[in-house]
């Protein structure tokens, strides 16, 4: 049987929040992210895209294109609540889902009308939230992906097996599922700048530009896919970071930051009933270098304590050669499974046996002295 799959992708979701919860910021140009001059953009209005302003970009750039842009800070806690309402309402389709962020996901709806579902969630979705979402439909992932970015915001979006490849020939090589910036930069350098361009190539010159992925993407352009849609919720790894107002040497101002980032770690954990053993600091220098240092222990910590503990520490081991623009901290080899508590048998179990070890060191060591008394007798 030919797969379902939906995929379902907030509009502007950090944005359409904001405007959601204050109603004066609807049709005006709204910008999410850090506010200091060091920022990124988050999340852009579509009043605001209008300028030309997109997510990743430096929050100055922003100014500059859209100086009556209304510029707000992130609220994780917020989009979350939001989020969860929305993925309540998923689940009522369907288990087989795949959360890609905080307001993305594919949907397997195998031997069901996706397109109707696809209708019903939008309507739920807005009628709960007020807020609207954008739906691909298609026979694998990298197709409902697509789909769902094409009519872009509210939209729906169908594509089906004979409209392959033809309705991608026009897209940019960026569109291609792993194809990123440096990768499409390395194509358009050799003239390769659409889906129709990448078509004439055979699979062994893809492989020869991408290695083992050039073979995957020979079968996407030509509308195969199949990955299934994973229904693991294990979270890998969890992390905050920020830009800094200002490049940095001084160790106890980088403290500081990652002690603030371990406070919502720990609550993140425990929000999730997750452990870790991994704390990671990621940092970037002046001249836009990443580096990440890594400490892992053998007990599960999940405490604000812990994980600052481990995060200074590793940052009082660095050798700095250049200021720091941007920290950060992450923790990760995650699991469900906390420390054992011991239960009374358990405790009650384990005074047996050290009382057992007890007498028996107790009769090694009478043991052993009777028999030195014999040796000095003899």
């Amino acid at each position: 049987m030919k797969r379902s799959i939906i995929h379902v992708d907030m509009d502007a979701f950090f944005a359409s929040v904001e405007q959601l919860d204050n109603p004066e910021l609807k049709g005006k140009p709204v910008i999410v992210g850090g506010i200091s001059g060091r920022g990124v953009v988050s999340t852009a209005s579509y009043e605001a895209r209008k300028y030309g302003v997109h997510s990743a970009m430096p929050m100055y750039q922003a100014r500059a294109l859209c100086p009556e842009g209304i510029f707000l800070p992130v609220r994780h806690g917020r989009y979350r609540e939001v989020s969860s309402s929305i993925f309540e309402i998923l689940h009522r389709y369907t288990d087989v889902i795949e959360p890609l962020s905080i307001d993305e996901a594919y949907l397997d709806v195998t031997g069901k009308n996706a397109v109707e579902m696809a209708k019903s969630i939008k309507g739920e979705v807005f009628e709960k939230t007020s807020l609207t979402v954008s739906a691909g439909v298609s026979y694998n992932k990298f197709l409902a992906k697509l789909a769902s970015d094409w009519n872009k915001p509210d939209g729906l979006m169908v594509i089906t097996e004979d409209m392959v490849p033809e309705i991608l020939k026009p897209l940019p090589v960026r569109k291609v599922y792993g194809i990123g910036e440096k990768s499409a930069e390395k194509l358009n350098s050799i003239g390769i700048y659409t889906v129709d361009d990448l078509l004439h190539l055979t699979r062994e010159q893809l492989i020869n530009l991408f290695g083992k992925f050039g073979s995957e993407i020979y079968d996407l352009i030509r509308g195969i896919d199949d990955r299934p849609v994973e229904t693991s919720s294990e979270t890998k790894s969890m992390g905050r970071e920020t830009t800094l107002d200002r490049d940095t040497m001084d160790k106890a101002e980088l403290k500081k930051y990652v002690t603030e980032f371990s406070r919502e770690l720990a609550d993140s954990l425990k929000r999730h009933g997750l452990y870790a053993k991994t704390v990671t600091v990621k940092y970037k220098t002046s001249d836009f270098k990443t580096y990440t240092r890594s400490r892992t222990v053998d007990d599960l910590i999940s405490s604000e304590k812990d994980i600052a503990g481990l995060a200074c520490k590793i940052i009082d081991a660095m050798e700095l050669h250049e200021p720091i623009r941007l920290i950060g901290v992450s923790v990760s080899n995650l699991t469900e499974e906390g420390p054992r508590q011991l239960s009374i048998f358990d405790m009650k179990y384990d005074v047996r046996i050290n009382r057992v070890i007890k007498e028996i060191n107790e009769k090694f060591h009478r043991e052993v002295i009777i028999s030195g008394r014999k040796l000095e007798k003899q």
